[in-house]
């Protein structure tokens, strides 16, 4: 049987590598096998990509961010995320291709529908069953003024177009791509993020051809 494939999304001081780790332990809790992993990195390779990425030291060009953000991806599915859905493990990961819509897209005006052409190249169809976007309000994002990326350094305005961009994108997918409201304490968003993976895992767990209404 193959596993399942939860994304956590958002704008960077959002919260998700807290609300990723979380999610796994309470996976792991309930007896499943789970991979938590991130974007850029999660691979030998993709961890020499992010510090190229995330350096304050250099200026890439849009072009250059969005195709080194693909080859992380490509390499990532195929060395980790497949190979752990092919086992039956729930692979939990922090950013995947809907952050390349939101930040590379919304954010840096490149052409969306080129984007999910070459995402679809880079991942080979391999698709979340759950999206996660943990919707924040770009004033009150979380960031370390004295260790900011490249990335985070970007400044309000490019946190606005992304976090908005990754509203569209829920509102063009809702039955994959879910809103939590990443504002309160850390306990009750895992409770929100907990509730709609335990909707996923039911969800699976119910008879082929039956409806929500007929599940026990």
């Amino acid at each position: 049987m193959s596993g399942l494939f939860i994304t956590l999304e958002g704008i960077d001081g959002c919260g998700k590598s807290t609300q990723a780790r979380l999610l796994a332990d309470w996976l792991q809790g309930e007896g499943h096998c789970v991979r938590l992993t991130r974007e850029p990195g999660g691979t030998e390779a993709g961890e020499a990509i992010r510090d190229l990425l995330l350096s304050r030291d250099r200026s890439i060009p849009a072009e250059a961010e969005l195709f080194l953000y693909l080859a992380d991806r490509a390499l990532h599915v195929a060395e980790v995320i497949r190979p752990a859905l092919a086992r039956g493990c729930l692979v939990v990961c922090e950013r995947y291709g809907d952050s390349t819509l939101a930040y590379q897209g919304y954010g840096r005006g490149l052409d969306l529908d080129l984007l999910r052409r070459l995402d679809a190249l880079a991942t080979g169809g391999v698709e979340p069953d759950l999206t996660l976007v943990l919707d924040l309000p770009s004033g009150q994002a979380r960031l370390d003024g004295e260790r900011l990326d490249r990335l985070e350094s970007e400044g309000r305005e490019f946190r606005q177009r992304v976090a908005e961009g990754f509203r569209k994108l829920a509102r063009a997918e809702p039955q994959r791509i879910k809103l939590v409201d990443g504002r309160p304490a850390v306990h009750i968003v895992q409770a929100q993020v907990t509730e709609l993976v335990r909707g996923l895992l039911a969800e699976e767990r119910r008879p082929p051809g039956a409806s929500q209404r007929e599940a026990p």
